[in-house]
């Protein structure tokens, strides 16, 4: 056994238990006071489920996109040299340190009607703000960082010398992308579309200005539950924090699971 290990994993769990068991556990005991036809009630509306079905879906769709993108970026920024490379670098990190709401209010203001995006678009019947469109966007800007951050330093440990190895016995790019490549670092792309799903769900600050908040339309689960906050109904937004809690979890739950499937194949 690791000298102190018992010490450090008993550190360990009462900071996890302070920090995240005790807050969740707070929440389902709130949820339990209710009865099971008020649950149902409020957590299984039309109007929440229509809210869950946008902030999952939009959090699946913004991640399934940032895979492949944040897959190209990291690999340019790790394969290539090109001027403003560190620009380009620390731009990639900039959601992380933009306060959300100031995300928010750039991209509606980009691509609102009267935008210079949203104002090309409007035209031709594309409209990207104030819809569930919207969302997908703010959530596309805010998940991005946690893939190229994930994928960057597998991509540079993995080296450009194997690369040259497989061309060198006679692989095309595409079959050594597919056969070498990918497979290393499919677990740490599985964890940055992990990282982005979870932020998309949660995500507030930056998807509320963008989206219109129409209910039954592009409003989002988080802000369903603010304004339960605001109507004083408590039980009601825990019953649907509840919900989103269970969903995430399980979500999460198979992530890791396939992301343990990708290193035993890789291993």
């Amino acid at each position: 056994m690791l000298p102190g290990f018992g010490l450090t994993l008993g550190f360990s769990v009462a900071w996890l238990t302070i920090i995240i068991l005790l807050p969740l556990s707070a929440v389902f005991l709130r949820t339990l006071g209710m009865g099971w036809d008020q649950f149902v009630a409020t957590a299984l509306s039309e109007r929440a489920l229509a809210a869950y079905r946008l902030s999952f879906g939009a959090a699946l769709a913004a991640g399934v996109i940032n895979l492949f993108a944040g897959l190209l970026v990291a690999w340019v920024l790790v394969r290539t040299d090109f001027p403003g490379k560190r620009l380009v670098s620390a731009l990639v990190d900039l959601p992380f340190a933009l306060p959300t709401a100031v995300a928010g209010i750039a991209l509606t203001a980009l691509y609102a009607p009267n935008g210079p995006v949203g104002a090309l678009l409007e035209p031709v019947g594309i409209e990207l703000a104030f819809n569930p469109a919207g969302v997908v966007i703010a959530l596309i800007f805010v998940g991005l960082p946690f893939v190229v951050r994930t994928v960057e330093p597998v991509l540079a440990d993995l080296g450009s010398d194997i690369e040259e190895a497989a061309e060198s016995l006679g692989a095309t790019k595409l079959q050594t992308f597919r056969r070498v490549v990918l497979p290393a670092v499919t677990p740490a792309l599985l964890t940055g579309f992990a990282l982005a799903f979870a932020r998309g769900v949660g995500e507030y600050g930056s998807v509320i200005f963008i989206a219109g908040n129409m209910p039954f339309v592009s409003e989002i689960a988080p802000l369903l539950i603010v304004t339960q906050l605001e109507e004083y109904d408590y039980a009601g937004a825990t019953a649907i924090a509840t919900v989103m809690l269970c969903i995430s979890f399980a979500l999460l739950l198979v992530i890791n699971l396939l992301q343990a499937l990708a290193r035993r194949r890789g291993g």
